[in-house]
């Protein structure tokens, strides 16, 4: 276990756990996405309340959405440490040695990611604290009673400032995710020069379409 421990308060090791977190992260984010889109429908918010109702209560979806906080949390404080680690050793910030075109987000990261932080905890606290423990009224879809949390969306929604900060966070998360998914790869050593050129090219489209759908819904929503 010796190894083990030392892996772990490496900063090899913390790299490596900032990658395979973010890695995770990274497709939480993609089912996410597409059960926000459910807000784009015309029906009312039935199709996201149904989803919203869905992702609540179903056992496996719940035990997910523990490890999806933990793995946020985990991701946060050993940023925090690599952070911390780098300023005092050489002033670098990153999970590995960047390049040239990517050099502002690798020096950002640690900002990029805690104003990320600040959004979901005000997320959180809009959304899921709502879910669980606000008075959120009943609705009936296809005969059954479900939380009518379309409206709380909405409501958010209709606010330009909430809408300012949601699309201002998903700019941050997008700088973030440029650096962040290429990285991951590198840190992890699945890095190759036939391959990499596609790992970046996925890695870029994914931190430009995922934000900008996200940024998209509440734009949509205040606009309609």
């Amino acid at each position: 276990m010796n190894w083990f421990t030392s892996l772990l308060t490496s900063t090899l090791g913390r790299k490596m756990i900032m990658a395979l977190t973010g890695l995770f992260l990274v497709l939480f984010l993609v089912i996410h996405l597409i059960g926000n889109l459910q807000l784009l429908k015309s029906d009312g918010g039935n199709a996201f309340n149904v989803y919203a109702q869905f992702m609540g209560h179903n056992p496996l979806i719940q035990t997910v959405s523990i490890g999806n906080f933990a793995f946020i949390l985990i991701h946060a404080i050993w940023a925090l440490l690599l952070t911390l680690h780098n300023r005092r050793s050489r002033g670098e910030v990153g999970y590995a040695v960047s390049n040239n075109s990517s050099a502002w987000m690798s020096r950002s990261m640690g900002i990029l990611g805690t104003l990320i932080l600040i959004f979901l905890i005000v997320h959180l606290q809009g959304f899921w604290f709502q879910m669980k423990f606000g008075n959120v009224p009943f609705v009936t879809v296809d005969g059954k009673d479900v939380k009518d949390l379309y409206t709380v969306v909405d409501a958010a929604y209709q606010n330009i400032g909430f809408v300012a900060l949601y699309v201002f966070s998903m700019c941050a998360l997008g700088f973030h995710l440029w650096h962040g998914f290429a990285s991951a790869f590198q840190t992890l050593g699945l890095n190759h020069l036939k391959y990499n050129p596609i790992i970046r090219f996925v890695g870029r489209a994914y931190a430009i379409i995922v934000p900008a759908l996200f940024a998209i819904i509440p734009i949509w929503m205040y606009l309609n």
